[in-house]
Order: structure tokens, then sequence, then C-alpha cells
């Protein structure tokens, strides 16, 4: 028998015990088939606002604490999207649980003591038994309410709680290109949402602002994020697809309500880049970890009000560019005495982390932090930042 062969034996049994399975049951299944290697693990999710990895209880054995990702070692692990070796005692692995490169917790792994902590056989099954973890969270969410509990420190808002079952995970990389997003604040969101689609070598991207504030905003941007969606399918191009949330909010509202957006479609074959800016920040590229420009063309009025005519811009990216959406709620972030976070700052950081190699959800995670800890008391504004990097070194750094 060789090395792998009982971790693929593991792997197998927990495909075949997936089919019912429970949410709640998870922690306990895995356990179940690593039994026969000796080995115990813990699942972890990272909670809502990305500060925490919070475990998934599992009856019989007594409540593991929330672990902090930016003062453990398994929150390295997690940020770092890479396997850490804990000495213990006990010895443990630490290994990032992903559903394809989005991240969305750590297994904390307890093989034998005598185990070798380097081995590769260890550390390959683990990863397995890790990747279908991830497969296994995402699809199983939905089919119960524990898996969400897990990951919340509070309770949610209706308009949080409508919003983030609209929007697309946090992160997608191909071969040479990488989407990452975050939006706060996360239990309590305004009228913010980002959207993205891959189709062929197209990538389209949005990043909207709804008017107003709390469930109004959010009843307005979802309907636009349907009818940015219904037309993208149909076919439509950047024009039509301003037009269709156009006419889908004044058909729906006479309150006058708009969204503000950036809709793009970037080519991943040529680097070329077109876009419209309805109202919006404009997006900042930067290049060889630098900010370089602000792409201030193609604008018009908000979605929603009447526009006779829609520009479309263009940009050609080089290999290595990295392209930052933000919207308002991120430069207008004040602290106690009025300054504002600004698009200086916010520039500085992402040239800071883009040259430090953080992968970019790392790098949005903390520039996202970084705005909530200027901002004095609670958030006046949804800050939500999307960041696109068309690097093949960027998009490896995102997977384990």
């Amino acid at each position: 028998m060789t090395a792998t062969e009982p971790w693929l034996r593991a792997l197998a049994d927990l495909a075949d015990r997936s089919h019912r399975l429970p949410p709640d049951e998870l922690p306990v299944a895995v356990n179940a088939v690593l039994r026969p290697l000796r080995v115990s693990v813990t699942v972890y999710l990272v909670d809502a606002e990305q500060c925490d990895l919070r475990p998934l209880p599992e009856p019989g054995r007594p409540a593991a604490e929330p672990l902090p990702i930016d003062t453990s070692l398994a929150g390295r692990a997690f940020t770092q999207v890479a396997v850490h070796a804990g000495q213990g005692p006990p010895p443990r692995l630490w290994l990032p649980i992903v559903n394809g490169t989005d991240r969305l917790g750590l297994l904390v792994a307890f093989p034998p003591e005598d185990a070798d902590l380097a081995d590769e056989a260890l550390r390959d099954g683990l990863r397995l038994i890790a990747g279908l973890i991830g497969h296994l969270v995402t699809s199983k969410i939905g089919y119960g309410d524990g898996l969400h509990r897990a990951r919340r420190s509070q309770s949610m808002a209706v308009s949080a709680e409508l919003l983030w079952q609209l929007l697309p995970p946090l992160t997608f990389s191909t071969a040479d290109t990488t989407i990452s997003a975050l939006l706060e604040p996360c239990y309590e969101v305004g009228g913010d949402a980002f959207d993205y689609a891959l189709n062929g070598a197209t990538v389209s991207l949005a990043l909207l602002d709804g008017v107003g504030h709390g469930l109004p905003a959010v009843l307005t941007t979802s309907v636009a994020l349907a009818a940015l969606r219904s037309a993208r399918r149909a076919g439509a191009d950047l024009t039509g697809l301003a037009r269709a949330v156009d006419v889908t909010i004044a058909g729906q509202w006479t309150d006058a309500r708009f969204v503000t957006a950036v809709l793009a479609e970037f080519d991943t074959d040529t680097g070329v880049l077109r876009y419209v800016n309805a109202g919006h920040p404009p997006p900042v590229l930067l290049r060889r970890g630098r900010a370089v420009q602000t792409l201030t063309e193609g604008r018009r009025l908000p979605l929603g009000l009447r526009n006779d005519r829609t520009d479309v811009a263009q940009v050609r990216l080089e290999r290595g560019d990295r392209l930052l959406l933000h919207t308002d709620g991120v430069t207008e972030a004040r602290d106690t005495a009025g300054d504002l976070f600004g698009l200086p700052r916010l520039a500085d950081l992402a040239e800071r982390h883009i040259r430090s190699g953080l992968p970019g959800p790392e790098t949005l995670r903390r520039i996202s932090h970084a705005v909530r800890d200027h901002q004095a008391g609670p958030t006046r504004d949804d800050a939500t930042l999307l960041l696109v990097q068309w690097s093949e070194r960027a998009a490896a750094d995102t997977e384990p």
C-alpha cells in the first residue's frame, strides 16, 4: 500500500457520505473518515467581518475558542493561503479551506504525536480533505442555518441578509486573472454591491452604490443587479447593460432613485478594458506596485436617471496591472477630527500591500479594516472594494 492510498480512501468515504449529509454534521463526518488514520480535526470558518476564525461545533467535543486572524499562527495560514505547522503540544497542522480560491476558513489537524509534520504524504492528504470540505461548506450552506450562524458574531440586518444572498463569492481566479471583493459593514449594509462573470476571455465587472441607506437602498441595488445579469446573459454590451438598469429602475419607482456604478468588460487575451462610469468614484490603475492613473472617462449620469447617451471608454492594461474599484464610503470615511480617509491614503495602502506580496483577498481585507479603524463611531456608509489583478503570480497566490 502506498502512503497516499489511506488518504484517498478517506477522501472517497467523505465524498460518499456527503450526498445525504446534513450541514450541522460536517465536522462529525470529517472526523469519522479520518479516524482510521489516527487524525482528528476542527473545522473553522472565517466570520463575516473577516476578523476571526470561528469553530464549527461538534457534539461530544468541548467548544473551541475563535482564533484571531491578525495575531495567530492559524491566522497566518489563512491570510497566506498556506499550510503551517504548530509543534504543540499537541502537534498540529493548519490548512486553509477554500472553495476554488475563495477563502472560507481553516482546518486544524491533530495527527499522531509521532507523526512527522513535514511529511508530504500527510500534508497532501490533509490538503485533499480540506479541499473537499471547502466544496461541501459551499454546497451545504444553503440547506440549513448552522453554517451561517457559525460565521456570525451578531445578528444580521434584513438588508444585509438579502444582499449577501445575491453576491458572488469574494474571490475568483483563473490562470492569469484574480477578482477579489469585500463589503463593509457586513451585518448592516446599505446599497453597495459588486458583481463579476467570466465568459470566455471576457470578465464582466460591476460595482454599484444605491442611493439612500438600509433596506430601500438594498432593494434598489438588488433590482439593478438583477437587471444587469438579465441583460448580460441576453448578450447586451456595456451600453445595453446601462440602458437595462435605467429602464428597470425608472419603470419600478417614481421617486427618482438611482444607482451609481462602474460597469466594465476586461479582455484577458488582449488586456483591453472597456468601461462606463455612472456617477461613481473613478477606478485606480496600479502598475508595478504604484498607482499610476485614475480612470476618469466614460462618464454618464447614475443608472436609473434619464440619460440619452452612454459613452464607453477604453484603456489597455499591461500584464501585472491591478485595477482597484471602490465606493465613496471608502474615501469619505472620517475620523474623530473629521479627516477623510481619502484617495491618497487608499492608493498608498494598496501600493504597500501589493508590493509586500500579499494575496489579493488579503490586501482588500487589510484595506477594509484600515477604513473601519479610521472611522469614528458607527459607519455612515458602505465601504466596498473590488480588485482585479491581471497576473499569473497573483492568481497562483490565491490557491493553497
